[in-house]
């Protein structure tokens, strides 16, 4: 009797390691995306002020996620650069979130990561398997941060700039988190045009300094671009749904 027990105790913890393992979204993995339009990019920089003010802070995090269309439109190539990170509170993660940040700089109504797949955030993404994982999360696919200044480059397969499809993110938001998922900062994606030499400017809460020129990105602000945020928020639930059907 004992020594059935045990098996059947052994049989179950091998399910569970093993459902684990096979995490996927409801619609099923996230799929590569080849049809990005080719030298499209977008910045989000983070703004003077935290949105989250307790804590080890001393002033806010400063950084910006630079994404440019992959070679041939396949997937997004990732420039991240964050300093003046906390001292205590990490490993810090970061993600892109559903939803844009509104007026008054709350990160809590960028709502929950990019999930066109309905993955959900438990368990925890496996770097080794990133189709699985939230589309949304950078850092749980390619590296939290466990230093004071942190800087990387990746390529993300599964990210787009194509408006009207469920992985397009230039009309929502990044957002910077404490280990305990408290969110310390966030910022828009904005649309640029350019070579990629110029400085990004804050594009969430707090003062916003001048737009770069030269040879640099210039900042769009068109009345057009907001215009697609509504539009690709309203889109992208509806795709969803009916995939799910």
């Amino acid at each position: 009797m004992r020594v059935s027990n045990i098996i059947s105790l052994s049989a179950v913890g091998v399910s569970a390691v093993l459902a684990q393992n096979d995490t996927t979204g409801k619609l099923g993995d996230a799929t590569v995306v080849t049809n990005n339009p080719v030298g499209k990019a977008v910045v989000a920089t983070l703004p003077e002020q935290p949105f989250f003010t307790a804590g080890s802070l001393n002033g806010n995090v400063k950084g910006s996620v630079v994404a440019k269309s992959g070679p041939n439109g396949e997937g997004i190539d990732y420039e991240v650069s964050f300093s003046n990170i906390p001292t205590e509170g990490g490993p810090f993660i970061y993600h892109i979130h559903v939803a844009p940040v509104p007026s008054d700089g709350n990160c809590t109504s960028t709502l929950a990561h990019l999930d066109p797949f309905i993955r959900g955030e438990d368990p925890a993404c496996d770097s080794t398997k990133p189709a699985s994982c939230q589309v949304g999360d950078l850092s749980g696919k390619y590296g939290k941060i466990t230093s004071e200044s942190f800087s990387a480059k990746y390529h993300d397969p599964y990210t787009s700039l194509v408006e009207g499809v469920g992985s397009y993110f230039a009309n929502r938001s990044i957002v910077f988190h404490f280990a305990n998922k408290t969110r310390i900062s966030c910022a828009n994606f904005t649309t640029l045009q350019g070579n990629g030499t110029g400085a990004p400017v804050p594009s969430g809460t707090g003062a916003v300094g001048p737009t770069p020129t030269g040879s640099g990105y210039a900042v769009v602000t068109a009345a057009a671009s907001t215009l697609n945020i509504v539009k690709n928020l309203a889109i992208a639930p509806a795709m969803a749904l009916l995939l799910a059907l």
